[in-house]
């Protein structure tokens, strides 16, 4: 069962990470750590914030390595100081609870040219992990992958659950059973090893009860309409926990996807 989140004060914005279109950002807080803040103002709003909290919390119960997140308490002083007008702009939308992760000192992007390997068993469990959650955002290009201290660590699941940006909707992707192609440009398809064996591991790690746990972390207001917010949160564990029954559909997906690479 997942834990409860901390939850912080942001106390001085250090510097922004220009990274993709979020701009998310390195602060300091009133436990004295420094932290990656993602903004509930940026890009796709609370809803990415909400796939970071439910799929790094599933990775997590998984297993794989994914740095602490905590929500952060953003005052609307922070970063007033900042000269740029975007930044100070996204602040201001982003007055309120926000979420971040333990900032890791001298990790280093997943380079596959630097010689950066993962082993056969984290490889499968990463594959199955970002297929189960539908995380398109895991590519050579764009690995989300840090290297810290010799180990993996999984990062930046905003693109997640993208089912969630349309409810009820029939589009691609929106089915738990959905076989979820994009798994085939997953930067660790290469090492992984058995599918089964992943797929085993997450059957017994994964469930419901556990689903339960992760959704009711969500704070009420990332949720909108606070009259339907335990509608929504019984909505995110029926589909998890039929995407996991449905599994069969996403593991040979990826295994065909890795048959092509040897």
């Amino acid at each position: 069962m997942a834990d409860g989140l901390r939850t912080i004060q942001a106390t001085r914005y250090v510097t922004p990470l220009r990274e993709g279109g979020s701009l998310p950002a390195i602060i300091e807080a009133d436990d004295c750590g420094l932290y990656v803040l993602k903004f509930r103002g940026a890009g796709q709003g609370p809803l990415a914030l909400v796939a970071e909290l439910v799929a790094g919390e599933i990775g997590r119960a998984l297993g794989l390595r994914v740095p602490e997140l905590v929500l952060v308490e953003v005052e609307e002083g922070l970063g007033r100081n900042e000269p740029d007008a975007e930044i100070r702009a996204l602040l201001k939308r982003s007055v309120g609870v926000n979420l971040a992760m333990d900032f890791l000192p001298g990790a280093t992007m997943f380079d596959v040219a630097a010689g950066d390997w993962v082993d056969s068993e984290v490889a499968s469990l990463g594959v199955w992990f970002d297929a189960f959650v539908s995380n398109v955002d895991r590519t050579a290009r764009n690995p989300n992958l840090l290297m810290w201290h010799g180990k993996p660590w999984f990062i930046d699941h905003g693109a997640a659950l993208y089912f969630q940006h349309s409810w009820g909707d029939e589009g691609r992707g929106a089915h738990p059973a959905a076989r979820f192609s994009a798994i085939r440009q997953h930067v660790l398809l290469r090492w992984a090893g058995s599918m089964g064996d992943a797929d085993r591991v997450g059957r017994e790690r994964l469930g419901a009860e556990l689903f339960r746990s992760v959704v009711d972390l969500i704070p009420e207001d990332w949720l909108g309409d606070l009259e339907n917010a335990e509608v929504l949160r019984d909505a995110y564990v029926c589909y998890l926990t039929e995407r996991l029954a449905s599994s069969a559909g996403f593991v040979e997906e990826a295994e065909h996807g890795h048959a092509e690479l040897v």
